[in-house]
């Protein structure tokens, strides 16, 4: 049990209402949306403190609600693809698999690597409203994750040059190792129970990238204000309508009550895109 007390809750949407004397990138009045720190009190409250350096201009054309959704998992997406594995104009055309495609990562990545990669983009899914919502992304295949290999070779590919892990990376390891391309590169998120062999990529110079959006506010990075500028970027393709928002269900109302059906549904394995917490003076 903590000593003191710790306030959670990472994405918001708002208006900011006060700044600091060293503030230069905002003024009282912007409309903002941001994902936070790990290391300060989360979002799950009326006001919250947060560093100007990972906090983005809100897109125009996205309700609060709508913006709310995005800022976690759109850098989290984005900085896996661009920071961490370097994908670049070279790579258009190339394919990627997406493990967790109707996830809220998920969701963002395919519409990422699709519409501003360029990428062929495979996505898994199981269920039909899941293999429809993928679809709906951007994914130009669905394939099964319970039988990950086979399902990639019958959508016609022997093997991929990118994956993306946003499940288990225990999990699909081998389907990975057997399914990634010679010098392609494997990213993931999730949190290994087990060790990874990374052995099994070495004949195949196969690299390998661990994301974590917090990393760079959580360390103070020389380049932390590189979540300012990703967030401010997205904002445009929003706003241009090039990227989409992932929110699929609302609950309104700042309460425990609501935080704790949120929590319990995303906790359930079975949410599709993303879930926002409606709060409102």
């Amino acid at each position: 049990m903590l000593q003191d007390p710790k306030v959670i809750g990472w994405d918001a949407a708002g208006i900011v209402e006060e700044i600091g004397d060293s503030v230069t990138l905002f003024k009282k009045g912007d409309e903002v949306y941001y994902a936070g720190d790990i290391t300060k009190s989360g979002s799950n409250s009326e006001f919250q403190i947060v560093d100007e350096r990972i906090v983005g201009k809100k897109p125009a054309k996205l309700t609060y609600n709508e913006a709310a959704a995005m800022p976690l998992t759109t850098l989290t997406a984005w900085e896996i693809l661009f920071d961490r594995m370097r994908i670049n104009e070279k790579d258009q055309g190339k394919t990627i698999l997406i493990i967790g495609g109707a996830g809220g990562v998920g969701s963002i990545a395919i519409q990422i690597a699709k519409k501003i990669a360029g990428l062929t983009v495979l996505a898994t899914a199981s269920r039909a409203e899941s293999v429809e919502w993928c679809k709906q992304q951007g994914a130009d295949y669905v394939v099964n994750h319970r039988d990950l290999v086979n399902e990639v070779r019958n959508a016609g590919f022997q093997q991929v040059d990118f994956i993306l892990d946003f499940v288990d990376v225990n999990q699909y390891w081998d389907s990975f190792a057997e399914l990634i391309s010679p010098q392609g590169a494997i990213g993931s998120i999730s949190d290994p129970t087990q060790p990874v062999n990374l052995r099994q990529l070495k004949s195949k110079s196969v690299s390998f990238h661990w994301e974590l959006m917090f990393t760079r506010s959580m360390f103070q990075t020389k380049d932390i204000a590189e979540q300012h500028y990703i967030l401010n970027k997205a904002s445009e393709y929003f706003d241009k309508g090039i990227l989409q928002t992932t929110l699929t269900a609302t609950l309104d109302g700042l309460s425990a009550d609501n935080l704790k059906t949120a929590h319990r549904q995303l906790e359930s394995g079975s949410t599709i895109g993303k879930l926002v917490i409606n709060y409102e003076k």
